[in-house]
């Protein structure tokens, strides 16, 4: 890697850091899609693994573990098994696959946010539709290294409290970046 791109990929991180300060979220959408424009997915998400995990350890402390713990774990066992066993990044015949995979989840991520619908309270479903939502955005994780969708819409329809919220999607965004960093990666990439 040259000056230029060191310099790139700092400022990438900087703005992906500071999207994540300001929403939340964020710091794996920016800094995928912006990486993805000169390296391969796979690259970019090796680079994502350490700043996605720095922050989203920190964004775990927090009085909701408990509850948030026994209302969601079906979905992040359900994340991280279908991330580690999904034909992700280390079974995708071409880098240009793993790049339109990664781009119809940002337009369909960008495109959610638009038009941000109304959601249904799932809050009394939670248990199975967790599994679900889980499995989902593990196939998602696989293919991208992006895991918002639709895991951030599925929290949205729980109806959390603003700091619960914010708990739920750092320790969600901790187990798909540790299921993330455990998906084998072929050698030809």
């Amino acid at each position: 890697m040259n000056l230029s791109q060191l310099l790139m990929v700092i400022g990438v991180f900087v703005l992906a850091g500071i999207v994540k300060g300001v929403t939340g979220m964020g710091l794996p959408t920016v800094a995928m899609s912006l990486l993805g424009l000169w390296m391969s997915p796979v690259q970019a998400a090796a680079m994502l693994v350490l700043p996605s995990l720095a922050t989203n350890v920190a964004q775990c402390r927090g009085p909701h573990l408990r509850q948030l713990a026994a209302r969601l774990w079906p979905g992040w066992m359900a994340i991280a098994i279908v991330t580690v066993a999904a034909p992700g990044f280390g079974d995708t015949d071409s880098t240009e696959s793993a790049k339109y995979w990664l781009g119809a989840i940002l337009i369909t991520y960008g495109a959610w946010g638009l038009w941000r619908p109304v959601l249904p309270d799932l809050s009394t479903r939670s248990t199975w539709l967790s599994a679900m939502a889980g499995a989902a955005t593990g196939v998602v994780t696989a293919f991208t290294a992006v895991f918002v969708l639709p895991w951030v819409p599925y929290l949205q329809s729980l109806r959390l409290a603003k700091d619960e919220m914010v708990q739920a999607l750092g320790l969600s965004f901790t187990v798909a970046t540790l299921a993330l960093v455990t998906c084998p990666v072929s050698p030809r990439h």
